[in-house]
């Protein structure tokens, strides 16, 4: 290889990890920003109080696992952060021209929700990443999905899947059935473009793709999952 190309190559390493390397800075610095602002703890101990709030053992299981297989298929397996996602995500990125997907997992979604905004920055990413981390370390799985179900938005409204359960369906979520279960877990998706109220057939379409998902990480079989998409509401 000429010496010319080489130079090149290394110019553009070396860019590339100080970019990097300065991102993250500034990813931390807005994290340790938003700590001092409301520390973790107080923040979630707040939620908790909420009267709306719904602990793991009133929700059904298999609200739970629709979830996990829509959102986060590898939740249980990965610290918080999925670069098996990241990865994907930044390629179909870098293919697109846009920052459309972010490869971010319940807890960094979750970190989203406690802390930052929707806005898509490197950064803010970075932030989130931060943030995901330090929930891992101090949460179990269990509470962070617990957490992460009580604070995304489910369109029309409704914030929480008390909320959500209530306003579309008049009853407590643990009396949720399969149905209607699958129907909830696909909406904070996109909640705009699958509320209820204004797009009944975009968010079937999305409920179909959560059970597909069930199906394909195990949770239900062929025939449940046959069953399951063919119900109405």
């Amino acid at each position: 290889m000429k010496k010319w190309i080489k130079r090149i190559l290394l110019t553009l390493l070396a860019v590339f990890l100080i970019s990097g390397a300065v991102l993250a800075c500034l990813g931390y610095s807005e994290y340790r920003n938003a700590l001092e602002e409301e520390g973790l703890s107080e923040k979630i101990d707040k939620i908790r109080r909420d009267s709306d709030y719904v602990k793991s053992e009133d929700l059904p299981e298999i609200y739970l696992q629709a979830v996990v297989a829509v959102e986060d298929h590898r939740f249980r397996e990965h610290g918080g952060v999925d670069m098996i996602a990241i990865l994907r995500a930044l390629k179909n990125d870098i293919l697109s021209g846009s920052l459309k997907e972010g490869g971010s997992t319940i807890t960094q979604q979750l970190a989203k929700n406690l802390y930052f905004t929707g806005e898509k920055t490197v950064v803010r990413k970075a932030a989130e990443i931060f943030m995901a981390l330090k929930l891992e370390k101090e949460y179990s799985k269990e509470e962070i999905l617990e957490l992460y179900v009580n604070t995304i938005y489910f369109g029309d409204g409704y914030y929480g899947i008390r909320e959500a359960s209530l306003g579309y369906y008049g009853k407590e979520p643990r009396d949720l059935n399969p149905y209607e279960c699958t129907m909830l877990a696909g909406l904070p998706n996109a909640p705009s473009a699958y509320a209820l109220s204004g797009h009944p057939e975009l968010a079937e379409q999305r409920r179909q793709t959560v059970v597909s998902q069930m199906v394909k990480y195990g949770y239900l079989g062929e025939r449940e999952g046959k069953l399951l998409g063919e119900q109405t509401g």
